[in-house]
């Protein structure tokens, strides 16, 4: 019994000790999405949505919950957030070919259409990040109208 209570004890103090330790945080500008959105030029129940479902995992600055200042929680966000990035950095559009515009617009409605974005571990902790049929259905015709532009300017060049 007397080893299980130092052990405990032992990951109690590694994890006080953890606390005073996190990942970099993703504290960009939100103004680095101005290029996507001119670009885009979503409506503003469809920029509403992109503000509240998107820009925190897909951008340049998320909004941190008061739980990401906890140990190892931080570290699974940051990883949320590095991998969102990866997948779709709506802060480095100006950086995408125009083939590669239009192949993240056919992304990014298939999978709000699909409903895996956002992901429920995301709509778990933000609720106002869970769409309903009429959002998505907005989101989608709105996506496929810029995937349609980006098309129609590969097909002049």
């Amino acid at each position: 019994m007397k080893i299980i209570k130092k052990i405990l004890v032992f990951l109690l103090v590694v994890l006080l000790i953890a606390q005073f330790f996190g990942p970099e945080k993703n504290d960009g500008d939100i103004a680095t999405v101005n290029t996507f959105l001119v670009e885009t030029n979503p409506p503003a129940d469809v920029k509403k949505i992109l503000e509240t479902t998107c820009f925190d995992c897909h951008s340049a600055k998320t909004r941190y919950p008061w739980y990401d200042k906890i140990t190892p929680i931080n570290y699974w966000l940051d990883e949320h957030v590095k991998d969102g990035k990866k997948h779709l950095n709506f802060s480095k559009w100006s950086e995408y070919s125009l083939k590669r515009k239009e192949h993240k617009m056919d992304e990014l409605y298939e999978e709000v259409e699909k409903g895996e974005m956002p992901l429920n571990s995301y709509t778990w902790t933000h609720s106002e990040a869970n769409l309903t049929e009429k959002q998505i259905a907005t989101v989608v015709a709105w996506g496929k109208k810029v995937q349609a532009d980006y098309k129609q300017q590969m097909s002049v060049k």
